[in-house]
């Protein structure tokens, strides 16, 4: 468990450096979040390989490879729609509204999975939703950007409810390596459609482009998604959810630093800020209650 959540906490500061990448490369957000599934999927399909050469008895083909490909492209258009976030606004707004993910996971989950809500979900998700329309408060000029970084927090959400689902059933690197595929599948099918029906032009990156782009695949992707899906083990989805309200954090800090963004900080940023990380806190000394709950009730029923 404490592994899991330090393999959690690892995936989110890498996390907090891609908000960045969005603003470096200078390719916009459809063909960045194309060149970054083409690169891990490479990477991954790679590994995959070679590991499936040591291990003969994993097999490589199951029934589920349709869905786990499907939920990879709602993977990279929760990318697309970041990326676009941030490109449309700053990087620390565009991070901000990756925090509402909590809240539809909260929503949504119970849907799904088709079990009843959880009270306590929707109060932590709430005190995350406060945070966050504090933190609009302190600019509003970013419509668009807050609108794309809405769609991509229901995108995400949807994602990692059913990433979880997999993950129990399927190697770690299998099920990362299907999603970087279905990923860069599913996105080149809308880039084609694109360049027929509208004017999208497809660009190669150029030499500074491709080396974020590699940083940013290799670290920020692959490395990333295998600590997540490794975490989705033993954590739960709403869990993992938010507890990546932390990326602002890590991301504002680098933002701050590196783009001067800083000066746009109020005191009601800083008041909704701490709404979110309450919120965090809240849920993990919950999840750590409820671990210890189930451990001693499973103890107490060992035959004596």
């Amino acid at each position: 468990m404490n592994r899991s959540y330090l393999e959690l906490h690892i995936a989110i500061i890498l996390a907090g450096f891609t908000g960045l990448f969005g603003k470096l490369v200078t390719l916009n957000e459809m063909l960045l979040v194309f060149y970054r599934v083409l690169f891990s999927s490479a990477v991954l399909l790679i590994l995959l390989k070679y590991l499936q050469r040591r291990k003969t008895n994993v097999p490589f083909w199951s029934k589920t490879n349709g869905l786990m490909l499907a939920n990879g492209v709602l993977l990279a258009l929760h990318w697309v729609f970041f990326f676009g976030s941030i490109k449309a606004s700053t990087v620390s707004l565009g991070i901000l509204c990756f925090c509402l993910t909590s809240f539809f996971t909260a929503i949504l989950e119970p849907l799904i999975n088709r079990k009843g809500f959880s009270i306590r979900n929707l109060g932590l998700s709430t005190l995350s939703l406060i945070g966050i329309a504090l933190i609009f408060g302190f600019d509003s000029s970013y419509r668009l950007g807050i609108a794309l970084g809405v769609i991509s927090s229901i995108f995400i959400s949807v994602f990692t409810i059913f990433n979880e689902r997999f993950i129990h059933r399927h190697d770690t690197l299998k099920v990362t390596t299907f999603q970087m595929v279905g990923g860069f599948i599913g996105l080149g099918c809308i880039i084609l459609l694109f360049t027929q029906v509208t004017d999208f032009v497809f660009q190669f990156p150029n030499t500074s482009d491709l080396g974020y782009l590699l940083i940013l695949s290799l670290f920020c992707t692959v490395l990333l998604c295998l600590l997540l899906n490794n975490a989705l083990r033993h954590i739960s989805s709403f869990t993992v959810n938010l507890s990546f309200n932390l990326e602002p954090i890590y991301t504002i800090i680098l933002s701050a630093i590196i783009f001067k963004e800083a000066a746009d900080f109020t005191l009601s940023f800083w008041i909704g800020l701490s709404f979110i990380v309450l919120s965090i806190v809240l849920q993990t000394l919950f999840a750590r209650a409820s671990r210890k709950r189930i451990k001693a009730q499973a103890l107490s029923e060992l035959p004596t």
